[in-house]
């Protein structure tokens, strides 16, 4: 996926409930759960349970994070 497709794709997401998971390192992971709350044109920030979070379109490229929609 290039850029452009993860930014439609994030502007799709926008408010509807998130489940992600941050990889933090080290085979170290992360877990939130929140709604993305604001689009800029290089990084987007999530409102999660543990407070506001920002993040690069590269990061989900890179898969640094994983976005997907809670059922």
């Amino acid at each position: 996926m290039n850029l452009d497709n993860i930014k439609k794709k994030i502007y799709e997401l926008k408010d509807e409930k998130l489940k992600i998971k941050v990889n933090l390192g080290r085979n170290k992971y992360e877990y939130l759960e929140g709604k993305i709350e604001k689009i800029h044109p290089n990084l987007f920030t999530i409102q999660t349970n543990k407070g506001l979070k920002s993040f690069t379109y590269s990061d989900v490229v890179t898969k640094v994070i994983v976005i997907s929609k809670f059922n």
